[in-house]
């Protein structure tokens, strides 16, 4: 798809498909900490759809537990009554499953542009521009979270996002008065991202917190309060002792009227969209539009997909107005493939703190094809007693 408008139009709906769920836990290469949870292995499925040509398309639905909006049983459930509808229609998805929306959507996409793992062209997908992401530091002892930063600005990144809230708060604020040190402001930005945590404080001791990291030059926080205290996160986006960039609060926000009232309410300085949990490409086209309007800032991460859904991910983003224009973007959450020890072969690339494609050859369909061998070509009303509904 040549995108040339500021409208990602949403997906096709295909027919007379063949398709198949594969179930490919993601296992991470070390245990990955918030202050929410640690992760070990990831859920996570492919839809495999192919059509009358022999043309095949994947989509990824990958979740975070305790997070998604899916539990385990609702996703794989809802892909195999996709898979054997033999349509792809993300619309008819409920929005209450954005991973399995988000699946449908990218199969659909990938299907629809030729089956070449390409949904969107650009000079991105075809290698000649690069994405500007941020390396993540994950939380663990304080040595360990150091070795992590070094590592990243040895690779070349220049912004750098840490997890914070998990450990005793002295050591963390000293942790990061030793990267700063490292890493001046005039060189390197520095995020931080509570996933929350700071909920479990008062207000005033959220302020000093947030006046701490400000002397840091610290350019934003992700979500320092939990999503159900929207009134404290409307009080810390007026102070503005931080820039605070909203991420969790937007998930399960379905209704225009109710993604308008939130921001209009709590008026951060940033979102932080997230494809898979917030309802796939056409919801955080709906996303980055508003907060446009108001002139807030965003970028996109990965939601821990594999290659494949940050391949579709990426390339969304690399048509977005807000990185053809001339104002530079903010560096996007995108650099999270080599997290896996099992991940699936993709064609891009992390180099010097951006996010490059690398390869146009041909991806290998083995495993796709393999896992088609036997699924049956559905049509509708075709008798099959199957539900062609959506899921």
């Amino acid at each position: 798809m040549n995108v040339s408008s500021d409208i990602w139009p949403p997906a096709p709906v295909l027919r007379g498909l063949r398709m198949a769920v594969v179930e490919h836990p993601l296992a991470f290469r070390t245990p990955a900490q918030t202050s929410r949870d640690t992760l070990t292995h990831k859920p996570t499925w492919f839809l495999v759809a192919e059509d009358d040509k022999g043309r095949i398309g994947v989509g990824e639905c990958s979740l975070i537990p305790g997070l998604s909006l899916e539990s385990e049983q609702t996703a794989r459930e809802a892909l195999h009554r996709v898979a054997g509808s033999g349509f792809l229609d993300a619309m008819s998805v409920s929005a209450d499953l954005p991973a399995v929306r988000f699946a449908v959507e990218t199969a659909a996409w990938d299907l629809h542009e030729g089956g070449r793992g390409v949904i969107a062209e650009s000079p991105f997908s075809q290698g000649e521009q690069a994405i500007d992401i941020n390396g993540l530091v994950w939380m663990g002892p304080v040595d360990d979270m150091l070795s992590q930063f070094e590592d990243l600005v040895s690779r070349g990144f220049t912004t750098l996002k840490c997890k914070v809230g998990a450990h005793d708060w002295k050591a963390e604020l000293g942790m990061l008065k030793q990267v700063r040190e490292r890493c001046p402001s005039s060189d390197f930005t520095l995020r931080v991202d509570a996933n929350g945590a700071f909920s479990a404080l008062s207000l005033d001791e959220t302020r000093a917190r947030l006046e701490a990291l400000a002397t840091l030059e610290i350019h934003s926080i992700e979500q320092p309060l939990k999503p159900h205290d929207r009134d404290g996160l409307a009080e810390l986006s007026e102070e503005n002792l931080l820039p605070i960039a909203l991420d969790e609060s937007l998930i399960g926000v379905h209704a225009l009227t109710d993604r308008m009232r939130l921001l209009d309410h709590v008026r951060p300085q940033h979102v932080v969209l997230k494809p898979s949990l917030i309802g796939g490409l056409d919801a955080a086209t709906v996303w980055s539009r508003l907060a446009e309007q108001r002139r807030m800032g965003w970028w996109a991460t990965s939601a821990l997909e594999s290659n494949v859904g940050l391949n579709a991910i990426a390339q969304w983003v690399a048509v977005q107005p807000a990185l053809r224009g001339e104002t530079p973007p903010l560096p996007q959450g995108l650099g999270t493939g080599g997290l896996f020890t099992n991940n699936i072969p993709g064609p891009m690339t992390v180099q010097d703190g951006t996010l490059v494609t690398t390869s146009q050859a041909p991806r290998n369909e083995t495993m796709w094809r393999t896992a088609l061998e036997g699924a049956v070509r559905h049509a509708p009303g075709c008798g099959c007693g199957v539900n062609h509904g959506g899921a």
